[in-house]
């Protein structure tokens, strides 16, 4: 009987739903895509960071930022809706297991890189001791940086959890947070406004997956037109970002009619649709599985990319390194092997563990406490 990896066996179940039992064996290969998607969305995030970051500092608009431009529309959705793609694997569990999975797996996380964030960035860097205590008491409520998108995790998952309970609609669920994205709603909290923005594609990771497993495998099996529609896309994206309105921006570059409401909406789910299609298209080349394995351990990259990132741009820069471009590209590169080198150390001495690894004690009573795996930090694939 085949042995199937890890990843492997938490999709077995959405494959055999998809696909039937007799396409199964060749299909669990085949859905390395769902990693080389986290791959594809970590690396444009980090690219996007790198890519302001060093126009913030130097004012210089290089090459990044027109990449940058090109995936506003579908950068963070997808990270979203990738999050959101396993869900049915967990919600009928009871609300302490799931939010032990859920929630607490992610605020365990959030709160322990806020603190690492905060103590380094403000009570070292600063030497602001009253102001990282101040941050810190803010970050309960107000999502803390980059960290934002753990905060949310866990928000999403406890409000789909709620709607899934109550009995709500799909179609109910889902038009409303497609009327909260398209309002563009400014509360001046982080968090309410973050969810209104994005809840709609965690939320439709979860009620399209079958219909996302059914378009990589289609993809997979279909290269040459998924080729072509994928270059009617990328036009059809382009014209409407660098459309009458556009701006470019050294860090906050604007839409042109890519950003009205409703076309926003569209030109997300459409863009994370097609990372779809290009992470299953990847998967047929053995020499990209760098990019699967990098999207394996792609929150370990998000939680520590931050710090390496503002170290290298700040070094770089004293030495005299400022055409954004070339800078971009070696602040992007430091941002994702960094956090890769920590876990590699992590792993080889044991030290840290907890940075990686929800210890016993991080875990709701009840839930049982068993090792997790260290890409546990990983969001849930079950």
């Amino acid at each position: 009987m085949q042995a199937f990896t890890l990843p492997q066996r938490i999709t077995a179940i959405m494959t055999r739903q998809v696909l039937g039992d007799a396409a199964m064996a060749e299909s669990a290969k085949r859905l390395d895509w769902v990693d080389m998607a986290k791959g594809l969305s970590i690396f444009l995030v980090v690219l996007m960071y790198a890519a302001t970051s060093v126009g913030e500092d130097t004012g210089g608009i290089g090459a990044l930022h027109w990449s940058v431009a090109f995936a506003m529309p579908f950068r963070m959705p997808e990270f979203f809706l990738i999050s959101g793609l396993f869900l049915s694997q967990v919600i009928d569990r009871p609300w302490k297991a799931y939010a032990d999975r859920r929630v607490v797996h992610y605020l365990y996380f959030y709160a322990l890189w806020a603190v690492i964030h905060i103590v380094f960035k403000v009570g070292l860097l600063t030497a602001n001791p009253v102001g990282a205590a101040s941050d810190m008491v803010w970050a309960v409520v107000q999502p803390y940086g980059v960290l934002w998108f753990i905060y949310m995790l866990a928000v999403c998952g406890a409000a789909a959890k709620l709607l899934h309970d109550i009995r709500a609609p799909h179609w109910a669920v889902f038009a409303i947070a497609a009327i909260l994205q398209m309002a563009k709603i400014h509360t001046g909290s982080y968090a309410v406004d973050q969810f209104a923005a994005y809840f709609v594609f965690f939320y439709s990771g979860y009620v399209l997956a079958p219909h996302l497993f059914r378009l990589a495998a289609w993809a997979h099996e279909n290269v040459t037109i998924a080729i072509i529609g994928l270059f009617i896309w990328a036009i059809l994206n382009a014209a409407l970002v660098f459309s009458p309105g556009f701006k470019m921006d050294p860090v906050h570059p604007v839409m042109g009619i890519a950003g009205l409401p409703g076309v926003h909406l569209i030109l997300a789910l459409v863009g994370t649709s097609a990372l779809c299609v290009i992470a299953a298209l990847l998967t047929r080349l053995p020499w990209m599985n760098w990019l699967r394995w990098m999207g394996s351990k792609s929150l370990i990259i998000y939680v520590a990319f931050v710090l390496p990132m503002g170290i290298a741009r700040t070094v770089l820069i004293k030495l005299g390194f400022v055409e954004p471009t070339l800078l971009g590209l070696a602040v992007m590169a430091i941002s994702i092997i960094s956090p890769l080198i920590l876990y590699w150390l992590v792993l080889r001495t044991g030290w840290g563990m907890f940075l990686f690894e929800r210890p016993a004690w991080a875990h709701l009573p009840g839930t049982g406490s068993r090792r997790e795996e260290p890409r546990a930090v990983q969001a849930p694939a079950e």
